[in-house]
């Protein structure tokens, strides 16, 4: 029978001292090269290139802004701070930022598409596709007849769901929607681009809506009988059980006191 040979101890030390020396030079070697690589000039960022949307902010201002707020080279720069730099310029939404090697960055942009104007009139806050709420050079909106959104701050996706309901139920008389009011205490209300207000009251959009539908479908109707039409509306109350009160230019139900006599 043969027997297995036993390692001398000498021997399986030499080994594992062999493997310690090679682990050690091998992390050195990999320390000195990325030591020299986090301080090569070749690796210090030397351009971005933007994408995406760049509507309302040209690439070489946006440049201009972002690099000097970008601290390292293309291995240690810190994206989510390039990010929040990127996203932090007016009318930018969302930033993406990738490295390109050896020494540049790359930016997809997502811009703020305003729908409405949100808040009092003298702000310059605006609501995106999104509802969400973003500041903006009023003057840099390329839209005409925004709407103007009100409503308890963190709810503008509501408002703006709300308005998204009740304007195609509007257009068929051409009335457009100025200003959508969410009361503090649920109760809507709109403004009219003839300046008339319309009450609607609280409730769901869907409850909203169909008080509405039953207004502008009947509205024609009402007003035709005082020889008016649809734009002459001053207000009107749709919060009544039973059906809605209006108010038409050039037209009272008060009774004099003379003719009372």
């Amino acid at each position: 029978m043969n027997s297995t040979l036993q390692v001398p101890f000498d021997v399986k030390l030499m080994n594992a001292t062999a493997s310690v020396l090679f682990v050690v030079c091998a992390v050195g070697g990999i320390a000195a090269v990325a030591w020299w690589a986090l301080r090569h000039p070749v690796f210090t960022i030397a351009g971005i290139t933007i994408n995406g949307d760049t509507q309302h902010n040209n690439a070489l201002t946006l440049r201009a802004n972002v690099a000097p707020k970008l601290v390292g080279n293309f291995f240690t720069v810190d994206l989510a701070r390039a990010r929040a730099a990127f996203e932090a310029v007016p009318w930018v939404r969302r930033a993406v930022v990738r490295r390109e090697f050896p020494n540049r960055l790359g930016v997809t942009l997502q811009e703020h598409q305003a729908v409405a104007f949100w808040g009092d009139e003298d702000g310059s806050r605006l609501v995106n596709s999104q509802g969400e709420v973003f500041e903006a050079n009023a003057g840099d909106v390329e839209q005409d007849n925004l709407p103007r959104l009100r409503g308890p701050e963190g709810q503008s996706a509501e408002v703006l769901t709300m308005y998204l309901a009740l304007k195609p139920l509007f257009d068929p008389l051409d009335l457009g929607i100025e200003e959508l009011m969410l009361s503090g205490r649920g109760g809507w209300r709109v403004e009219l681009d003839t300046g008339a207000e319309v009450e609607l009251g609280r409730g769901s959009v869907q409850e909203v809506q169909a008080r509405t539908e039953v207004f502008v479908n009947t509205l024609t109707q009402v007003t035709s009988r005082y020889g008016r039409r649809p734009d002459m509306l001053e207000s009107a109350d749709l919060r009544h059980t039973q059906g809605y009160a209006v108010r038409l230019r050039g037209v009272t139900t008060v009774v004099p006191d003379a003719q009372k006599k």
